[in-house]
C-alpha cells in the first residue's frame, strides 16, 4: 500500500487499521467537505484499501485518491443493503467520480379507486397511498395521457376529481361530448358501471383479446334483442380495442419485461429502457448517465439498474445489452424489493403483498432478441444524435476561434444587450454560453438608472461595470469572449468599463446587424481593428453568434416588459383619489413591494392604518381589472 497516493493529509494506516471487514458503504471526500466518490463493499477494509495499491489503480482512480481528504463508512448487515443504501448516497449526492443517473422524477401510473361506488381513473405520480389499482409504470405522461384519451372514449369512466364529482347537479361536458356516462348525476347505474370498471382493468392488465371475446358476446345478446343502438357502441368499442392492440401488441411476449440497453462512445453513454406490461409495449425512455470517465458498457448497466429501480417496481425480467458484474446481487436485491402488486381490484390483500423474483437476463433468443436489437439501435441512434449536437456545438466555437483569431479555443461567452421603451425602464441583459450550450444559471439582468433616456452607450458601461466588478469579487468567472451587440460605440464604452477595473485578459467583440439589418449579413467590431471582420460565408461561428445575440435580446426584452409593467402599476397607483404618497409607502413596507399589494384582498388591504375600504376597494381594481385588458 502506499499512501503517498493521497496528496491531502490523510492518516491512511490509522485509518485502515481501525477499519471493520464487514459490508457498508464509503464516502470519499475532499479538502473542501464535497463527497467526491461513494462506492460499496462486502468487505470495507479490503474494498477501500484496493484504491490505495499504486500497482493496480487506474489512473482515473489515481486522479480521485489524490483528492481524498477523509473516508467515512457506514456498517450494513449485507451487502444487499449496502447495495441498496449506495443507490440513495449516489442519488442524492451526485459525486462527481460516480455514474450518476439524472432523473429526479418519479414516472407516472394509471389509478384507479376502489373506495368509491363509482370509481373515478386518474393519472398518479409520487407515494401510492390511495386505495386502489395501480397501472404502469409508464415511460412519461405523454403515454399516459393517451391512455386515459383512449379509456374515456371506449368506457366513459370518470376522470374528475371527487370534489367535483359529489357536488355536481347537471351532466358536465364530458358527458355532452360522449366521454363520460355522468355516474354524478345518477345516469348509469352501479351494475353497468362496475362492468365498464371490469372492462378498463381487463385491458390495462394486458388481456385485449379476452376483453373483445365477451364484448362480442353481449353484441349478439344486444343485436338478438333487437337493441341495435347498444349492440353498435359494443361494435365500436371492439373496432377501437382491436385497432389499439395491434399497435401495442408485443409478439410473443407475456408478462412484465423491461429492455436496457447501452451504448457509449467518447465519454458520452446512453441508455434505452424499453418498456413491455403484459405484452403491450408501452414507450420507451432514454438516459444519458452523468460521467467523467469513460466506462464500459457493463458497468454502465451495472449503476444504471440499482439507482434506477430503487423507487419503482421492477418487472419480473430485465433483458440486458451487457451483463452486470454483479449480477446475482442485483437480482437478489430487486427480488427483495418487488412486490408483486396485481392491478386487479379483485385480488385478495395477500397476493398483493408477495413478492416475486427478478430475472436479469442478457442471452436471449426469438421475439426478445429482436426487441433487444431495437432497444440497441435506438441506444445507438440516440448517442449519435447526442454526439452530433455536441460536436456541432464544439465545431461552432472552432470556427469562432478561426473567425476572430484567438490563440486559445473560446471556452466561455457572455453576451450583452440593452432594451427600453422610448428611454425609459431601460434593462440590460448578460447571458453565457459554454461548449455546452447555454449556461441559464449564469444569466443576470440589470435594471439601469441614472443615465439620459435611451443612451444605450451609458447603459452598456454600466451594465459591464457592474457585471465585472462581481467578477473581481469572485461570484463568477470571466469569459474569453465578451460580445456585445451593437457597433464601435458600444464596444468603446465596454472597453472603458472594463479599464476601470483593470481587467485586460478579456477579448471584447461588437456584433453589428450591417447596413441592412438582415440576419447573415453580422459583421464582427475589434478596438484593436479599424475595418469591421467579414465573417465568411457559410461559418459555423455565425449560427453561434446568432444564437447567443438572439438570447440576449430576448432575455433583455423580458426583464424590461417585466419593468415596464411594474412601472405602469406604480404609477396608476399614484392616481388613485386618497392614496398619497405617504400612503403609498406604508402599503408598500407593509406588503414587501408593488407584487405583494398586488396579491392581497380587500380585507387585508383594509387592515393597514389609514386605507378605508373603499380605497382598498380602488386599490384592489387596479390590479385586478387591469389584467384583464
Amino acid at each position: 500500500m502506499n499512501p503517498e497516493l493521497s496528496e491531502n493529509n490523510f492518516d491512511l494506516q490509522s485509518f485502515l487499521k481501525n477499519l471493520t471487514t464487514r459490508p457498508g458503504i464509503y464516502k470519499m471526500l475532499n479538502d473542501q467537505g464535497e463527497i467526491i466518490y461513494i462506492g460499496k463493499a462486502k468487505n470495507l477494509k479490503n474494498r477501500v484499501s484496493s484504491y490505495f495499491k499504486k500497482h493496480t489503480a487506474s489512473i482515473k482512480q489515481q486522479t480521485m485518491v489524490a483528492k481524498i481528504a477523509t473516508i467515512e463508512v457506514t456498517v450494513t448487515l449485507t451487502e444487499g443493503e449496502a447495495l441498496l443504501l449506495e443507490c440513495q448516497q449516489i442519488k442524492r449526492h451526485k459525486p462527481r467520480y460516480n455514474i450518476c443517473l439524472r432523473d429526479d422524477k418519479s414516472y407516472p401510473y394509471i389509478f384507479l379507486s376502489s373506495e368509491h361506488d363509482f370509481p373515478q381513473i386518474t393519472l398518479h405520480r409520487g407515494a401510492k397511498k390511495r386505495k386502489g389499482s395501480y397501472f404502469g409504470p409508464y415511460p412519461g405522461i405523454g403515454a399516459i395521457k393517451e391512455s386515459l384519451k383512449l379509456l374515456q372514449r371506449v368506457f366513459l369512466l370518470r376522470q374528475c376529481e371527487d370534489s367535483v364529482f359529489n357536488n355536481r347537479s347537471r351532466p358536465c361536458l364530458q358527458h355532452q361530448i360522449g366521454r363520460c356516462k355522468a355516474p354524478c348525476v345518477g345516469l348509469i347505474d352501479k351494475a353497468d358501471y362496475a362492468q365498464d370498471v371490469n372492462s378498463t382493468v381487463l385491458f390495462l392488465e394486458g388481456k385485449g383479446s379476452l376483453l373483445i371475446d365477451r364484448l362480442i358476446v353481449e353484441m349478439e345478446q344486444a343485436a338478438a334483442k333487437l337493441e341495435y343502438e347498444q349492440a353498435a357502441g359494443f361494435r365500436d368499442q371492439i373496432l377501437t380495442l382491436r385497432s389499439v392492440l395491434e399497435k401495442q401488441f408485443v409478439d410473443g411476449e407475456r408478462g412484465d419485461v423491461d429492455i436496457i440497453a447501452c451504448a457509449t462512445k467518447a465519454g458520452v453513454a446512453c441508455v434505452q429502457v424499453f418498456f413491455i406490461r403484459n405484452g403491450q409495449h408501452l414507450g420507451n425512455k432514454v438516459f444519458f448517465p452523468k460521467m467523467t470517465d469513460e466506462h464500459e458498457p457493463a458497468a454502465i448497466v451495472q449503476a444504471f439498474i440499482p439507482q434506477y429501480y430503487l423507487d419503482k417496481q421492477p418487472p419480473h425480467q430485465v433483458i440486458v445489452s451487457h451483463l452486470p458484474e454483479e449480477v446475482e446481487l442485483l437480482m437478489e436485491v430487486l427480488g427483495a424489493q418487488a412486490s408483486a402488486t396485481a392491478p386487479c381490484v379483485a385480488l385478495p390483500p395477500a397476493s398483493m403483498q408477495s413478492k416475486h423474483a427478478v430475472a436479469i437476463v442478457h442471452n436471449v433468443r426469438g421475439e426478445r432478441a429482436k426487441w433487444l436489437q431495437m432497444a440497441c439501435t435506438n441506444a445507438e441512434n440516440s448517442l449519435l444524435s447526442k454526439l452530433a449536437d455536441k460536436q456541432g456545438l464544439y465545431a461552432r466555437f472552432l470556427s469562432l476561434q478561426e473567425e476572430l483569431g484567438c490563440k486559445e479555443l473560446p471556452k466561455r461567452l457572455e453576451c450583452f444587450d440593452i432594451s427600453h421603451t422610448q428611454g425609459e425602464q431601460t434593462v440590460a441583459s448578460c447571458v453565457v454560453f459554454d461548449r455546452e450550450g447555454p449556461v441559464k444559471s449564469a444569466y443576470r439582468r440589470f435594471n439601469i438608472e441614472g443615465i439620459t433616456g435611451g443612451d444605450d452607450y451609458a447603459a452598456i458601461h454600466q451594465a459591464v461595470l457592474r457585471r465585472f466588478k462581481r467578477l473581481k469579487q469572485g461570484e463568477h468567472i470571466a469569459p474569453d469572449i465578451l460580445l456585445i451587440d451593437g457597433g464601435k460605440g458600444q464596444v468603446h464604452e465596454a472597453q472603458k468599463a472594463l479599464a476601470e477595473l483593470e481587467i485586460n485578459n478579456v477579448m471584447i467583440v461588437g456584433v453589428s446587424k450591417g447596413p441592412d439589418r438582415k440576419p447573415g449579413m453580422e459583421k464582427l467590431i475589434r478596438v484593436d481593428q479599424d475595418q469591421p471582420i467579414d465573417i465568411k460565408p457559410g461559418a459555423s461561428a455565425l449560427l453561434l453568434i446568432q444564437h447567443i445575440r438572439d438570447e440576449a435580446h430576448r432575455f433583455a426584452i423580458t426583464g424590461h416588459r417585466q419593468r415596464r409593467g411594474k412601472a405602469k402599476k406604480q404609477s396608476a397607483m399614484e392616481a388613485i383619489p386618497g392614496l398619497g404618497p405617504k400612503r403609498r409607502q406604508i402599503l408598500l413596507k407593509q406588503f414587501g413591494g408593488l407584487q405583494g399589494i398586488s396579491q392581497a384582498g380587500v380585507d387585508a388591504l383594509c387592515s393597514v392604518d389609514g386605507i378605508s375600504r373603499q380605497l382598498a376597494q380602488r386599490i384592489y381594481g387596479l390590479f385586478h381589472h387591469q389584467d384583464d385588458h
